[in-house]
């Protein structure tokens, strides 16, 4: 204990105070470094939330004692890594996110024994444009949808009613195809009795109008019909050829485009065609008749009118028999009536671009290299058998070979069982661990090394000279570093301790002052010589 006092009171009371502030220092950086590691890998819970979404969700996991943070103006909660599966299912169990909008748990929430009929209209009328924006919010390419409808009132007494309307507003994800749209328009249809898709309005978040909502030109509705039919078509055959093509030439290396001529007429034929040689029978009429005449000679007596008094008057008989057949025949007939749908294709161009190889050169880099034309040939039989190639309607199949502005990427492909398939999450919290581990490192390398030398290595006794100061004094002049000039405290204690040490060389002392004392010439003709050494 002793000597632990001693070497502190070596020390001084400079060297306590620095390693009190290195040893402060060095508690408070480890601190946030060990807390910065240790803290939990925070991830989103959910993202773009209404305010009154955001605030329910905070509250709830307040009232949990769950650790989160908001950003983006409390559009976004970031929560623990490890809970966010935990905290989805509890928030849905309370019917959180609501979306900003309010479904048919608005009558959970109310009283209905006092409420009026038009309250609870009201009511069902917000349940409904609720739901339907959820609904509408739901797909992919849009990120929140508003609904308005109008439902006029049913009357007593009422002829002509009016038909139902309906407004929406999408934030989206791009732009939307007029399918996407039409589909939007079906999907609030259906859901409202009474509604007719072409008064549904659909507009977007730029106040660009989508849908006008008031009834339109039904050639015009066709015709966007029969144009997204087209663009279905091409699209399918173009998927279709591109498929088999990155099985060949590698994902990304070749463009496919289709244009397809479709005839959407729609034919109605009827063939009627007789066979003169298919005849058959189809009614006979038979008739047969048969006359007889007696010619008289002589007057009309009683005797002629008697049976037999032909004969015995030798009178002459006239017979005479007459046939007709009439015969029906019936020629065979064949009705054929043909009906040709719209949609069939008149006529089909396929364009397909294939880059070409890349091998590595002498140097490292990627050399390209043309396919062949039997390669090419071969992608074009399958093209052709991918689209239904029919030369006889002028179909045309074009496979050319040229470079790509841009030549591939190389991917490295991971094997094994994924223990390093990294996220970028996980990338940036190794790059944050190697930085904090870095100036950890650097500090202890480059701060707290040559402090603790510093303080740890012991004094070096500084050699002494004794001169004859011009008052005939006796100076000792020692070399005191300048480090220990500017602590005045320092000095001050290595002038004590010098003076302590000074006292055992009196005896030289008192001899130097005899020889001065018996010479004065001497002693000053060399302090003469001291001052012109200085003067010069």
């Amino acid at each position: 204990m002793n000597g632990l006092i001693e070497f502190i009171k070596t020390l001084g009371p400079a060297r306590i105070a620095a390693m009190g502030a290195v040893a402060a220092i060095l508690i408070g950086v480890f601190a946030f470094i060990i807390l910065r590691v240790t803290a939990p890998q925070m991830t989103t819970l959910y993202n773009e939330l209404a305010l009154e979404d955001s605030a329910a969700i905070v509250s709830q996991l307040e009232s949990q004692g769950i650790q989160f943070s908001l950003a983006r103006q409390g559009a976004t909660i970031l929560v623990p890594k490890e809970q966010v599966a935990r905290l989805r299912m509890q928030l849905a169990a309370e019917g959180l996110p609501t979306g900003g909008s309010i479904g048919y748990e608005i009558f959970d929430r109310t009283d209905t024994l006092g409420a009026t009929s038009f309250v609870q209209n009201i009511n069902h009328l917000r349940a409904m444009e609720g739901e339907l924006s959820r609904t509408i919010g739901s797909l992919d390419r849009i990120r929140n949808a508003r609904v308005h409808l109008v439902i006029p009132e049913k009357q007593l007494f009422q002829r002509d009613r009016r038909a139902p309307s309906a407004s929406i507003v999408l934030n989206v994800r791009g732009s939307l195809g007029p399918g996407e749209i039409r589909a939007v328009q079906h999907l609030v249809a259906t859901a409202v009795d009474g509604l007719d898709p072409d008064r549904v309005s659909v507009v977007d978040e730029s106040g660009r109008l989508l849908a006008s909502g008031v009834g339109g030109d039904e050639d015009s509705i066709v015709s966007a019909s029969l144009q997204e039919r087209t663009v279905e078509v091409e699209s399918r055959l173009r998927n279709q050829i591109e498929e088999i093509l990155n099985s060949v030439v590698g994902p990304g290396r070749a463009r496919v485009r289709v244009n397809a001529d479709i005839d959407y007429n729609r034919l109605t034929e009827t063939t009627e065609t007789f066979d003169p040689d298919g005849q058959v029978v189809r009614s006979t009429q038979s008739k047969e008749e048969a006359s007889s005449a007696i010619s008289r000679n002589g007057q009309v007596t009683v005797g002629n009118q008697l049976p037999n008094a032909n004969a015995e008057n030798g009178a002459g008989r006239d017979t005479s028999t007459q046939t007709e057949e009439v015969v029906n025949y019936e020629i065979s007939r064949s009705t054929r009536t043909e009906v040709i749908e719209a949609g069939q294709i008149n006529r089909l161009s396929v364009a397909v671009l294939v880059d070409g190889t890349y091998e590595p050169d002498g140097n490292g880099n990627s050399a390209y290299a043309p396919r062949d034309q039997e390669m090419l040939d071969r992608i074009a039989v399958l093209v052709r058998s991918a689209v239904g190639f029919d030369e006889g309607r002028g179909d045309v199949v074009e496979v050319v070979n040229l470079q790509f502005a841009l030549p591939p990427q190389d991917e490295i492909l991971a094997e094994g069982d994924g223990l390093f398939d990294f996220t970028r999450d996980d990338i940036v919290r190794f790059a944050e661990l190697a930085v904090l581990f870095l100036i950890a490192l650097l500090l202890l390398l480059f701060v707290v090394r040559p402090l603790l030398r510093r303080i740890v290595t012991p004094e070096e006794k500084q050699p002494q000279e004794l001169m004859i100061g011009p008052d005939g004094t006796l100076v000792v002049e020692t070399e005191v570093p300048q480090e220990e000039e500017e602590d005045e405290q320092f000095v001050i204690e290595w002038l004590e301790k010098a003076k302590h040490e000074g006292a055992m060389q009196a005896s030289s002392i008192n001899k130097v002052g005899e020889m001065i004392v018996d010479h004065p010439t001497d002693a000053v003709n060399i302090v003469r010589g001291w001052l012109d050494e200085q003067a010069a």
